[in-house]
């Protein structure tokens, strides 16, 4: 733990004077139940640590007494700092598996005997070894897969025999795996765990629910250590975590959660907002307070953000800008994914020029595998970049060796020298110099880790001005335990769930594209409000400037098939008229529209969003390419096997016997006899003829195995 000194102890009535009315009221009634409905960039985690202060400095809590849990190291570190800042010491913030480890090592020897055991770092050995003993493919994505279903099976708290029934309920689908051979697997990795003598992060939870469900004495013992709690991003609480909670808090009222329903994006791993919701319900007691005033972005940003949330009955409850106006957020277009980039990196380029810190920008996206292009294009024109989600700050090896020598370096510090100097001194030995290498690629990502710890020496020195070697590193021992990385000079690049709780002067949305945002894997009413949420999280981490865009196409040259997303319907008065080819046949261009009107050609639209179909292969699968497929993948497999038989026999191209699109149409259609298929676009007489007894078989085939 630092050794620095807090700063003086702060008075109640300072505490509260630092607050807006809604904030305040959080503050200033620090017992019994509460639940905060904190709308984003509203000032929650200042609310929550006034709190806490407030709570401190009345008398009302004794610090040691109080439990302050998030889901982050980060934000726990960030809750510790604040709370610092205002005097208060003591307080433990942690996450909920760092609290319950702590909890599982210091009981464990009295509820089991001997040490606990050992937590395996990663699941993917085990889940593999397990999903071949089932007869499972143990092929590295589908291992990734099952890995995730196993964490959600757990956080559920599932066993493998009430697994089956309720995944079949709430419509689970992983890798191809029927839900009986899940339950399979979940028996035969805990098997496979618990002859290797180790753990998961999971269990770790499960354990101490066991523990305090078993044990009345320890929960007495724990409920007498904590008697106040703090549960931050409330909405991202799952079921192992709830009843954690419920074993902690005992009988007691003095809980308060915080949380934001419309930043709901967690439900893959078991996370939902019911608990949020239905807080009221549990404690009728409860005081229910809303943050709506949002400090982080400017009217424009916040405006745009309502009305993305607003588009489908989204919550009454709107953001109310407080911060200075601002540039108007902009969509722009570009022909694909290459020269979307390309585009990005140049006006980030002409933002650094105009004196916008790197650190201040981020470029978010959907999907990890969009994170190259962007890579590539700010290499080329030699902007430093950190790609969240990455290689973190403390693992990276230049990291470790810089503390190893200023961890060295404190029997030698000299008071009379500067603290960043002498840390600048001996990063020195490592390639650290004052001026940024003019080298981009490994050698500039080095340099940037080594200036990050020159410039925390240098805050820690502005907060408190008689630390020095010894304190800095006490500080990094502290931020490494829990992986709270120092801000590199980088432009930061993140996925949309990696960006959450995080804000940037600049952010650049790429990618907002039907298939994308939302991703094409969203099937259903819920899936697709998730990804509207999760969008909604995006643009709300933009503090001054927001800038919108995406691509018609994948690669150069490829086929425009892309439109801008249906999220952007209603936007128009922030984004222009490029946000209209949201829906209803908008990414049509005029001339078809008029061509189609001369011709008298009748007009096919997307059976999934409604949108004009323009090409030969939408109209023939009866859906944009953006959109999701409704066919089942064993089917489509299956026909696309028979026609790689086909056409290697014939010796033709695969798409001479019939294109993609077709075999999608077949797939989804699934027709039983020569009329029904002759009636598919792409199937004509000739065809039919060639080819229609053997698809008319693999669809048997597949009705035969369903049943």
């Amino acid at each position: 733990m630092s050794t620095t000194p807090p700063p003086a102890a702060v008075g109640p009535d300072d505490i509260l004077a630092a607050l807006d009315p809604d904030q305040r009221e959080v503050a200033s009634s620090p017992l019994g139940a509460m639940c905060v409905l904190a709308g984003a960039g509203s000032g929650k985690t200042r609310a929550i640590t006034h709190r806490i202060a407030y709570g401190v400095a009345s008398g009302a809590y004794q610090p040691q007494r109080v439990l302050a849990v998030t889901f982050t190291a980060r934000a726990a570190a960030e809750m510790r700092t604040r709370l610092r800042h205002l005097g208060i010491a003591g307080v433990q913030a942690r996450t909920f598996h760092s609290a319950a480890l702590r909890q599982l090592h210091y009981f464990w020897p009295r509820a089991v005997g001997g040490a606990a055991p050992e937590i395996m770092p990663h699941k993917a050995a085990v889940v593999a070894e397990a999903a071949a003993r089932v007869r499972i493919s143990t092929d590295r994505a589908i291992v990734r897969d099952l890995a995730a279903e196993i964490e959600w099976a757990k956080v559920s708290m599932l066993t493998d025999e009430t697994y089956p029934e309720v995944a079949a309920r709430v419509g689970r689908d992983v890798a191809g795996v029927d839900l009986q051979t899940m339950g399979r697997l979940l028996a035969q990795y805990e098997a496979t765990k618990t002859g290797r003598g180790v753990i998961d992060f999971e269990d770790v939870l499960l354990l101490m629910v066991a523990i305090l469900g078993e044990s009345e004495e320890i929960a007495r013992e724990v409920r007498g250590q904590y008697r106040h709690f703090v549960v931050d991003e409330y909405q991202d609480v799952n079921a192992v975590q709830q009843r954690l909670l419920d074993l902690w808090v005992g009988q007691r009222r003095d809980v308060c959660v915080v949380g934001d329903p419309a930043q709901t994006i967690y439900s893959f791993t078991g996370a939902g907002p019911q608990y949020l919701t239905g807080f009221a319900r549990r404690y009728p007691d409860a005081r229910t307070v809303h943050l709506n005033r949002n400090y982080r972005s400017s009217p424009q940003i916040v405006e745009l953000a309502n009305t993305v949330l607003r588009g489908a009955g989204g919550p009454a409850r709107r953001l109310v800008a407080q911060s200075e106006t601002g540039p108007t957020p902009t969509l722009s277009a570009f022909p694909d994914d290459p020269a979307e980039a390309v585009g990005v990196a140049a006006e980030i380029a002409r933002l650094i020029e105009r004196g916008t810190p790197a650190s201040e920008i981020a470029v978010l996206y959907r999907t990890n595998a969009q994170s190259e292009a962007f890579e590539d294009a700010l290499a080329d024109v030699g902007i430093p970049y950190l790609v969240r989600g990455g290689e973190r700050f403390f693992s990276r090896a230049e990291v470790k060796r810089a503390i190893l020598l200023l961890r060295g370096a404190v029997r030698s510090d000299d008071p009379a020298t500067p603290l960043p100097d002498a840390v600048g001194d001996v990063l020195s030995t490592l390639g650290w110099s004052p001026d940024a290498p003019v080298a981009r690629g490994a050698v500039r990502e080095q340099w940037e880790s080594l200036d990050a710890l020159v410039r925390l020496a240098a805050d820690l020195v502005t907060t408190a001005p008689g630390a020095r070697m010894r304190e800095l590193v006490a500080d990094l021992d502290e931020r490494a335990a829990a992986q709270h990385a120092p801000t590199v000079q980088g432009v930061t690049l993140a996925s949309l769930h990696a960006a959450k709780g995080l804000e940037w002067d600049v952010v650049f949305l790429a990618g907002v594209a039907e298939g994308l945002m939302p991703i094409a894997m969203a099937e259903g009413a819920e899936a697709v409000e998730e990804e509207r949420r999760l969008l909604y999280v995006g643009l709300t981490r933009a503090r001054r400037e927001l800038r919108l865009s995406w691509a018609a196409a994948r690669t150069p040259g490829g086929r425009a098939g892309r439109r801008p997303s249906r999220f952007l319907e209603g936007a128009t008065s922030v984004l222009g008229d490029g946000a209209r080819a949201a829906r209803g046949g908008l990414g049509a261009s005029s001339a078809r529209r008029e061509r189609r009107a001369r011709t008298g050609a009748r007009r096919v639209t997307c059976a999934r969003c409604g949108a004009d179909l323009d090409t030969a292969s939408d109209r023939t699968r009866g859906r944009c390419e953006g959109c999701p497929p409704s066919y089942d993948e064993a089917l489509f497999d299956a026909l696309t096997a028979w026609r790689q038989e086909t056409s290697a026999a014939a010796k033709v191209p695969a798409y001479v016997v019939f294109t993609d699109a077709t075999l999608e149409a077949i797939a989804e259609r699934r027709p039983v006899d020569r009329a029904e298929l002759a009636t598919i676009r792409g199937v004509g007489a000739r065809k039919l003829d060639m080819y229609a007894d053997d698809v008319l078989d693999v669809l048997a085939d597949q009705r035969a195995g369903e049943e």
